[in-house]
């Protein structure tokens, strides 16, 4: 399969639904770790063409919705200095913090920029000496060497007008801390194959192992995440619990060394607060000693600010598929795409961004 219409083909998604509904004896629950995915799933109603017995809850698979309020409030102290360019990507602006958005700080005169890459922000350092360009770098395992490449370049230049304000999380950390924890209800899971594009398979082993659960690397089209949950169903039918790659295409089992190898130079793993959900040890990345000079949150001395999350805002609950959108009292009244409460309605990733989009005018479950 080359082109996007075949993954999305009718007919081969509905033969993989009936393969499923002959599979399957039993409930199950499987969970998606991409909010790519959960678009796709909602957009498409997948959920609608599995059989009763299946049912899909959404992960924390959007970065964007867990980069917590404290960070948030961090940015908007740093955006609001007269002296800074603050650069991010569009998603970032409009999450709320504790009071207030970086769009808001825009409005009131502050520099804040929309970039397509950390190398953008680092040509704009090189075009404005005399500004202190920050760059907001959010985001799982993925954009992880771009943000590295941008840091580690700047140092071989000199540059010392450049620094990031760091909010990279990793995955497998946070899906171990859904496992152990005593509310889960998570029978498989379909893995993030923009993530294992880089990170490979090899860390989900042993959380396939430790907790006997299928973990399925899988792609964001109908019929990938079909076939990914079909891979899913046939493990916990045979009673197996093994890491498999549905995205063979583009996954390869060790993923990227030469990504990796630039991330393991410029990052150290560091335990990571997620918004909504809490603190959960060695599940972020955080700037090397090497590389502290380039660090936001030192240079400009924010690491103290941060604010409360809305106490009316259940994405927390979302984000560990514990609730499903909807469910929220808030959902589509005192928060909506416009006047959001939390990251989930705001994200072009998040859950609930995708069930206001395509669903908010069905009955809730």
């Amino acid at each position: 399969m080359k082109f996007i219409d075949e993954f999305r083909d009718g007919k081969a998604a509905q033969t993989l639904a009936e393969a499923i509904r002959r599979k399957v004896t039993r409930p199950w629950t499987l969970m998606e770790v991409c909010g790519g995915q959960t678009h796709a799933i909602v957009r498409f109603g997948l959920d609608e063409l599995l059989p009763r017995e299946i049912s899909l809850i959404h992960g924390p698979g959007c970065p964007v919705c867990v980069t917590p309020v404290a960070l948030i409030d961090q940015a908007l102290a740093i955006a609001a200095r007269p002296e800074v360019t603050f650069c991010s990507f569009g998603d970032m602006l409009r999450v709320p913090g504790s009071s207030e958005d970086l769009l808001l700080v825009k409005s009131r005169g502050a520099d804040v920029r929309v970039v397509y890459s950390p190398l953008d922000a680092l040509a704009l350092a090189r075009d404005l000496p005399h500004r202190e360009v920050v760059f907001f770098a959010v985001g799982f395992e993925t954009t992880a060497p771009a943000n590295a490449l941008a840091v580690s370049q700047a140092k071989k230049e000199g540059l010392r007008n450049f620094s990031i304000l760091v909010s990279h999380v990793r995955v497998p950390p946070a899906l171990e801390a859904i496992l152990s924890s005593p509310q889960r209800r998570v029978d498989a899971f379909l893995a993030a194959g923009h993530v294992c594009t880089i990170m490979g398979m090899e860390e989900y082993l042993p959380l396939a192992a430790k907790y006997h659960v299928p973990i399925v690397v899988t792609a964001f089209e109908p019929v990938d995440l079909l076939q990914g949950i079909l891979m899913c169903v046939a493990q916990l039918e045979e009673g197996r619990a093994e890491v498999e790659n549905q995205y063979a295409r583009l996954v390869k089992a060790g993923g990227n060394r030469p990504a990796q190898k630039l991330i393991q130079e410029v990052f150290q793993v560091v335990d990571r607060s997620w918004r909504g959900i809490g603190g959960i040890p060695g599940s972020g990345f955080g700037l090397r000693e090497e590389y502290a000079d380039y660090d936001a949150c030192r240079r400009f001395q924010v690491g103290d600010i941060g604010g409360p999350e809305s106490p009316d805002c259940l994405s927390g609950l979302v984000l560990q598929g514990l609730l499903k959108p909807p469910q929220c009292p808030a959902f589509g009244g005192t928060c909506t795409p416009d006047h959001p409460l939390g990251a989930t309605m705001v994200s072009s990733e998040g859950a609930c961004a995708a069930y206001y989009r395509y669903r908010r005018f069905e009955p809730v479950n």
